[in-house]
């Protein structure tokens, strides 16, 4: 009888800790923004090109730089709430437009950084 008694409280306590474990809200996941990223991605590398290929000087570069910097910001406050908005996926995607054309601005103009040598 004891035996039955304490195999009874055991199931009850497992039972108990297994509900617990299913009714404990998940933490939410962070929001994500998969289209910003690649195409963040993609002017990087047009700004790395353009310094490689001497289209862009230093000052061009160091300006560029702190437009994708401030992309990034905008898109990191977008993420603090936890969700990103319809809203803040466009205005994410207007500063994007305008930092692209920044950026073929700035490739096609007649500055050139002169070859070393």
């Amino acid at each position: 009888m004891k035996f039955h008694t304490t195999l009874a409280a055991l199931s009850l306590a497992l039972a108990g800790s297994v509900f617990a474990q299913t009714t404990t809200p998940a933490a939410p996941a962070a929001p994500t923004t998969p289209r910003v990223d690649k195409r963040e991605a993609k002017q990087q590398a047009r700004i790395d090109q353009g310094v490689a290929s001497g289209q862009l000087n230093q000052k061009e570069t160091t300006r560029l730089e702190n437009g994708q910097a401030r992309v990034n910001q905008a898109e990191a406050s977008a993420k603090a709430d936890g969700q990103v908005t319809r809203k803040e996926r466009k205005h994410l995607e207007h500063m994007q437009d305008k930092q692209s054309r920044h950026i073929k601005h700035q490739k096609n103009d007649k500055q050139m950084v002169k070859p070393a040598g």
